[in-house]
């Protein structure tokens, strides 16, 4: 029924209590689970998990957070995701959130991955998984930049833990993006992103944990795992006065048509 398009079994906070987990999906009704690779040292174990159960899925890509990893080559990228179950490129995109005493134009290194992962996600025809925060101009601006405008051999893919601005969110969606709701949407103080909730097409819309982090409410502030995902089902299916099942059948089909397509 359900499908959680973006978590990370593999941290420590989740693997170690993988057979408690996936009862907990079974009995939450989340049947799939994409599993997001933040580095390339991480992919083997993040690719075991998807090739180990038949309900788990892959990425592969390095986080633009992470400074002291390998960096990802172009050929690093191909060759791990022509690999079996790997449904995307990614997570990659930018963040300027943690500048410290660097400026943006420090970030050069950010943006050339960035573009590494456009670049092998576009000759893959995979979709991207886009993590964009405080850099939202620059990360549109650089799809842009690499023909990722909707059009013919464009890869598209999913602006993940979607906080950005209405703005934003209207770009995404004209450039062909998908747009995904953590349990941010059920925090109180969330109001703004509860309206784009409200209103990003059905077709469109997607719904993930991105555990171990950001669990819904009831549960903020503990350890998040895919099976609180119909969580950020139900407040959405409340913002939009329709049925849970509505949401949940939505965005299930919508998975299906980003990252399965090419087995559909």
């Amino acid at each position: 029924m359900f499908t959680d398009s973006h978590c990370h079994l593999n941290f420590p906070e989740l693997i170690g209590n993988l057979p408690q987990i996936r009862q907990a999906m079974a009995e939450a009704q989340v049947e799939r689970a994409l599993c997001i690779c933040t580095t390339l040292e991480e992919f083997e174990p993040v690719h075991r998990l998807a090739c180990d159960y038949d309900n788990f899925w892959a990425t592969v890509g390095v986080h633009p957070d992470n400074e002291g990893v390998r960096e990802p080559s172009l050929d690093d990228l191909l060759q791990r995701g022509r690999l079996p179950k790997v449904l995307a490129i990614g997570e990659t995109g930018l963040d300027y959130y943690r500048l410290g005493q660097r400026s943006v134009a420090d970030m050069e290194w950010q943006r050339q991955r960035f573009r590494t992962h456009i670049r092998a996600a576009r000759q893959l025809s995979l979709p991207l998984v886009i993590h964009t925060r405080s850099a939202s101009a620059d990360t549109l601006a650089i799809l842009k930049e690499e023909g990722e405008e909707g059009g013919q051999g464009s890869a598209g893919g999913v602006f993940h833990c979607f906080t950005e601005t209405m703005e934003v969110a209207r770009s995404a969606l004209e450039l062909g993006f998908y747009i995904s709701f953590s349990g941010i949407v059920t925090f109180k103080n969330a109001k703004d992103l509860q309206e784009i909730a409200r209103w990003v097409p059905l077709e469109r819309l997607l719904i993930e944990t991105d555990s171990p982090y950001l669990a819904p409410v009831p549960h903020r502030g503990k350890v998040n795992n895919p099976s609180y995902v119909p969580l950020v089902a139900q407040q959405i299916a409340q913002l939009r006065e329709c049925s849970l099942e509505t949401i949940a059948q939505a965005s299930s089909q919508n998975f299906d048509r980003l990252f399965l397509r090419h087995s559909l």
